[in-house]
């Protein structure tokens, strides 16, 4: 299961100065990802390295978790409830309706607000610091730590587990 870590850095010369420290230990390229002010990410963030979900996979996945069993106890209950009728095959239509509901409606709330490192960095980001995020297995991690902070990166305490690991 891959890991989050985050880094501040004071300007865009040392980002790519952290990059390039974690892709030396073997983080992939497309693990490494940036987050700064909105100004500062027009200017001087490439495309590809903005961080620019939400919070939409962590609520999918709550959406689908919540939903389902929202549906399969409906269904249950139907099932139960006698003049209803319902079959163990409507109580599978009825579990598998309440998941895509609750994803869809979960994963909707969720595509608006700030994904995690930006909710709890917001100060960071708001000083014009961009923020250095890598993805990886913890060993590999635990290695850039080292070579990221001595290219003038600050680690920040974020040592979570990502949703689509």
């Amino acid at each position: 299961m891959k890991t989050r870590h985050v880094y501040s850095t004071p300007n865009i010369a040392i980002a790519h100065a952290a990059m390039a420290a974690a892709r030396r230990v073997g983080i992939e390229d497309n693990d490494i990802s940036l987050i700064a002010r909105s100004d500062i990410e027009l200017e001087a963030v490439p495309d590809d390295r903005r961080v620019v979900d939400g919070d939409f996979y962590p609520a999918a996945v709550r959406g689908v978790t919540l939903g389902g069993a929202a549906g399969l106890l409906a269904g249950l209950l139907a099932v139960v409830v006698t003049p209803i009728g319902l079959t163990l095959a409507g109580v599978a239509a009825t579990t598998i309706a309440g998941a895509a509901v609750g994803t869809w409606a979960s994963a909707l709330a969720g595509s608006a607000v700030p994904d995690p490192v930006r909710r709890k960095f917001e100060g960071e980001i708001e000083q014009g610091h961009i923020l250095v995020v890598l993805d990886g297995e913890k060993d590999v991690l635990n290695l850039a730590d080292g070579p990221v902070r001595e290219s003038g990166a600050t680690a920040l305490p974020f040592d979570t587990p990502t949703v689509m690991s």
